[in-house]
């Protein structure tokens, strides 16, 4: 079993020194001043000499302090190194209520230097051990389950679909850091939960326990090793959760805080300053934008990028301006200050197979899937009184098809919602749906990304005008009917996003060759998008979409005539049991007086 790596233990073979800025200030019989702590606005207070002040307001612009003679730093590990440094040159004099505090102060600031060091010659790749964690890391992925785990605060900026998630959780394992608060947004909240599952076990092969958190009023919350809830609940509970020790605070999608000024902002602020090791996950990292990366980062590690006004000066086009002039060394700097690790597709292109399969549950609407279902009622009704195997299968087929369009209707705003972030991050996407309803669905919330379509609505030359600007790159985005892909040529996708299923997996793999074709390098990314509403966990089951990422199911070489008549036995079975599914719900639901689904039977 992996030791665990603990930044503040002395490692038998490399012992940093401390930076010289953080060394003992030596006694002296000179004072320029005095250095106190305002409990009230958290700040440290330098009142002393003008050549003091005037030294402090020209090294430290962030320093705030308008009047002669005094200026205030903010509480932070930053803060104290840069006060020690300014008091090597121009010695103060601690006010002797405050001595303990700053005290404490400058040992925090050292620790963190120094962890910062090690963290250098640390593990550069880990196996989780295994009594804790159940996945199979790729090298690359060991990789950033030991930045995760050597850094106290930074960001792992990794491609998305490169498996951020799994790192996370790896790291999770390897520190056993618990308690654990997962910080995520409302339609990820599911899939985390599948993917603690999935990965993360307690000695005794037991799954640890988790708690998703629910509304804006706080309430005693039960024990447990994990904790999740979502970004909009953050200001409900922002007195609350800061005085929670968690062990761990992980913030997925932190671009959820790009934007400063917001409750939700100023809770995830109190919250990531009161844990010591906090995590960021984002496949998006904004570097163009100024004001939306430093906030990014202030979550992270308090002024790291110095104050909002200095780093626009310094680092934008001005102060106050929010573009930075040199994206690629703000990049660098994040990733030599460890501040953040970030690898894409093509850095890691030969360790991907050439197809990325995931499935990702996503939410759906419940009052949207119950009113679709209403011109199944007499179907549902009369298949209890078929009299024929013929009959029965007629109105199973009717029962199915509508329970398919419900489905994929129901959770078609959390596709557009799922497919809209890998837009934005610049991914070039096939969306695959069924039917006409949904893809008009998807058509209103994606028309900000101009999508194209080829369904049986166009005629051929508009398909071919639609699969040509794909390829041109006048849109990221093309929509195609499940049974409508054959022939298409669509290289230039870098995801597959199935908003509803097909029975057969041969469709799915052909769907999969429009943008993986024979002799490219690149690695296409499949997203199954599934819902625990409707048809869709028994057409998970038919295509063996058991578990979030699978190989070698989906039809990847043509089945023999005797699979594709079992294939046909089964997608039977399991319309059968669409059927059956349904009519016990209305059972249930007219038993219970109307709910879950209380529906006329006949």
């Amino acid at each position: 079993m992996n030791e665990v790596f603990d930044p503040f233990e002395e490692l038998p073979e490399f012992s940093p020194a401390l930076p010289a800025f953080l060394q003992e200030v030596p006694p002296s019989l000179r004072s320029y001043g005095e250095l106190s702590f305002n409990k009230r606005a958290k700040r440290w207070v330098i009142k002393g000499e003008p050549i003091l002040c005037q030294m402090a307001k020209r090294l430290f612009p962030g320093a705030e302090g308008r009047g002669r003679g005094q200026l205030r730093f903010p509480l932070g590990r930053r803060s104290a190194g840069d006060l020690n440094w300014l008091m090597l040159r121009y010695p103060m004099t601690v006010r002797a209520g405050d001595l303990a505090r700053w005290e404490e102060a400058l040992d925090a600031a050292r620790a963190f230097a120094l962890q910062k060091e090690r963290a250098r010659f640390a593990p550069q790749a880990i196996d989780p051990p295994a009594a804790f964690f159940k996945g199979r890391l790729m090298p690359f992925q060991r990789e950033g389950a030991a930045y995760a785990v050597n850094c106290l605060r930074g960001l792992l900026a990794d491609e998305m679909g490169l498996g951020k998630t799994v790192e996370a959780l790896a790291a999770v394992a390897e520190l056993q850091g618990y308690p654990l608060l997962l910080v995520a947004p409302p339609h990820l909240i599911r899939n985390w939960q599948r993917e603690i599952v999935r990965f993360l076990q307690n000695e005794g092969e037991e799954e640890p326990t988790v708690h998703v958190v629910k509304g804006l009023k706080p309430y005693a919350l039960p024990p447990a090793q994990i904790y999740i809830i979502h970004y909009l609940l953050l200001r409900g509970w922002k007195k609350e959760l800061p005085q929670i020790p968690f062990k761990m605070v992980v913030f997925d999608e932190i671009q959820e805080l790009r934007r400063a000024g917001t409750e939700k902002y100023s809770a995830a602020s109190l919250l990531a300053d009161a844990c010591e090791r906090v995590l960021g996950l984002s496949g998006t990292p904004i570097y163009n934008r100024g004001g939306e990366i430093w906030n990014v980062v202030n979550i992270l590690d308090f002024h790291a990028l110095g104050d909002f006004e200095s780093f626009t000066r310094e680092w934008c086009y001005g102060y106050g301006n929010n573009i930075v002039a040199d994206p690629a060394l703000l990049g660098q700097t994040l990733r030599e200050e460890g501040l953040m690790l970030r690898r894409t597709k093509e850095q890691v292109l030969d360790q991907l197979p050439p197809k990325r399969r995931l499935v990702q549950e996503i939410d759906a609407d419940d009052e949207s899937f119950r009113a679709l279902l209403e011109p199944a009622l007499i179907s549902l009704g009369n298949l209890r009184q078929a009299q024929t195997a013929f009959d029965r299968a007629r109105l199973e087929d009717e029962i199915c098809q509508r329970v398919r369009l419900a489905t994929g209707a129901a959770k078609a705003p959390y596709v557009a919602a799922f497919v809209k972030a890998l837009l934005e991050a610049g991914e070039r996407v096939l969306l695959f749906a069924h039917h006409h309803l949904v893809m008009d669905a998807y058509k209103e919330a994606l028309h900000g990304f101009s999508p194209r379509f080829i369904t049986g609505r166009e005629t051929t030359e508009q398909k071919d005008q639609s699969a040509q600007a794909f390829m041109e790159g006048k849109t990221n985005l093309c929509c195609i009917s499940m049974r409508a892909a054959a022939g298409l040529n669509l290289q230039r996708a870098s995801c597959v996003v199935f908003g509803e299923l097909d029975w057969s997996p041969a469709v799915h793999s052909q769907a999969e060759d429009r943008a993986h074709r024979m002799g490219q390098r690149d690695s296409v990314l499949c997203y199954y998008l599934v819902s625990s509403a409707g048809s869709d966990s028994q057409m998970q089951e038919a295509l063996g979409l058991k578990v979030s990422q699978f190989v070698g199911l989906m039809g990847d070489a043509p089945p023999s005539e005797e699979e594709a008549l079992q294939m046909q036995v089964e997608a039977r079975e399991h319309i059968r049991r669409v059927a059956e599914e349904l009519l016990g719900l209305a059972e249930e639901g007219n038993g219970r007086g109307g709910s879950p689904l209380a529906l006329p039977l006949g």
